[in-house]
């Protein structure tokens, strides 16, 4: 990825460094907030010292040059208001940005100065508004910024962040991708609710998060302005411009539907990709019987062309997906909105949480749907080596975080819990009460090993051990 220097104002750029040579905080008491909130696998991901509560984005996207053969979305300029909850007396905080340039910052009104180190943006407030960065006060931060935001590289080789498309681009955020292309605590730790406006070049259009607000044109530019108002962590957030085929319905129990879809992708599926679209009603409806009520007000896909990305995203309320999907993808990444989107990770570690339930969704699925018995997937992952590579609450690194046992060796966590119990009555009732007791909130492994043995009243030590934490593959049956 391309590194640039910031672009910042003489005058904030001075103060900056006058306050870091001295030691000096410009008269606000406080300390600043942690640069990282130490993850497990990211250490440096995600900022101490405040709670985001919403964000406020406005993005200009278009091409950098002019000509027909310029890029559709290679340039973006940003302003960037967010609203947070100081968790201490804050002398300066910290923002995950990711190449971009910025131009300036502001702490309730006043300039603010600036420092970038790499991916940490520090913004030091001006003395004259210290009673709003104390313990417990909200503040906004705006911050204005620009460039040509690139691809992030993950530990595993996928690339996330800003992809450029063949006519524009879509913004996939897990686990980092989120900082290329706007200022946050990106740590999936810290949701918050988003408006997200984007303008684009006609006639492209600009899907994102959420509901659809307001649509306005004027000077063959057009502003989307789309809103999240339940919690969401910043790798969910997306934004996808091109030349989309949308389509917005209601299902029966009045959850707001949109889709939208690449022409080439709707070439390439055609009446296929049609029909699996037309069953997310149903993939809801059976899904809130399993996990309980569909957790958000709206729901739908994104579909891209293939190659657009290399992998499929839950991203919230309407997954994106790198060309047509089938309909073990769809409950899959729909079944997220449950596990991962609505109850969240505390940290990456807990990201079997995510994936081993929503395989399990898959398994669910095909017993209901396609005559394939629960035992039946569970022997087949059992027998896939490639799930036992480590355990799936302790991946090795943040390589290892997409890996084979996060996914069905999860599902088999579930599965075992399921087989304790011996009653589904009971099962679903245990699963329906975790979405509850945790719905829009985070959580950990360890919350979840004690949520379950409290809701049972069983003392599950030898299964966590086993099936769960340990470095070899237990057997069936005991």
């Amino acid at each position: 990825m391309n590194r640039r220097t910031p672009a910042v104002p003489l005058l904030a750029l001075l103060l900056a460094l006058a306050l870091l040579g001295t030691g000096c905080t410009g008269g606000v008491e406080g300390t600043p907030g942690a640069a990282g909130l130490r993850d497990p696998y990211f250490p440096g991901l995600g900022n101490g010292g405040y709670d985001v509560t919403h964000y406020g984005l406005k993005l200009d996207i278009g091409p950098a040059a002019d000509g027909p053969r310029a890029p559709a979305a290679d340039r973006l300029r940003g302003t960037a208001t967010i609203t947070a909850r100081a968790t201490q007396d804050l002398s300066a905080f910290h923002l995950d940005l990711a190449g971009l340039d910025v131009e300036s910052a502001t702490v309730e009104g006043r300039p603010a100065a600036v420092n970038r180190a790499g991916k940490e943006l520090t913004i030091r407030p001006a003395a004259a508004v210290e009673d709003r960065l104390r313990k417990g006060r909200t503040f906004t931060t705006v911050v204005r910024y620009s460039g040509s935001p690139q691809a992030i590289t993950d530990a595993d080789g996928a690339e996330e962040g800003w992809l450029r498309t063949a006519d524009g681009a879509v913004a996939l955020g897990e686990p980092t991708g989120s900082m290329a292309w706007f200022p946050g605590n990106h740590h999936p730790s810290d949701k918050a609710a988003y408006d997200i406006e984007v303008t684009v070049p006609e006639p492209l259009t600009a899907v994102s998060n959420g509901e659809p607000v307001s649509r306005r044109t004027a000077d063959g530019r057009t502003t989307y302005h789309w809103r999240t108002t339940e919690p969401m962590a910043s790798y969910l957030a997306t934004v996808a411009v091109g030349r989309f085929t949308t389509r917005q319905s209601r299902t029966p129990d009045g959850i707001r539907l949109f889709t939208a879809v690449d022409p080439e992708a709707a070439a390439r599926g055609g009446s296929a990709l049609t029909e699996v679209l037309d069953e997310i009603p149903a993939v809801l409806k059976w899904s809130a019987e399993k996990f309980g009520p569909y957790p958000f007000t709206s729901a739908g896909a994104i579909v891209e062309r293939t190659g657009d990305s290399s992998y499929a995203l839950e991203t919230q309320n309407r997954p994106v997906f790198p060309g047509p999907p089938d309909t073990a993808l769809l409950v899959h990444e729909l079944a997220h909105q449950w596990f991962g989107n609505s109850v969240t990770p505390r940290t990456w570690r807990d990201m079997w949480l995510n994936e081993g339930f929503a395989t399990y969704a898959e398994w669910l699925w095909a017993a209901d749907h396609d005559g394939v018995p629960i035992g039946e997937s569970f022997d087949e992952a059992y027998a896939d080596d490639a799930n036992w590579a480590f355990p799936p609450a302790d991946p090795p690194t943040a390589a290892d975080l997409f890996d084979a046992p996060v996914y069905g060796r999860g599902a088999m966590v579930v599965h075992r819990i399921r087989l304790a119990l011996d009653d589904d009555r009971a099962f679903f009732a245990l699963v329906r009460g975790w979405t509850k007791a945790h719905r829009h909130k985070n959580a950990a492994t360890e919350d979840f090993t004690a949520y379950v043995e409290k809701a049972t009243g069983r003392d599950l030590t030898e299964l966590w051990d086993a099936w769960l934490y340990g470095g070899s593959r237990p057997p069936k049956e005991g």
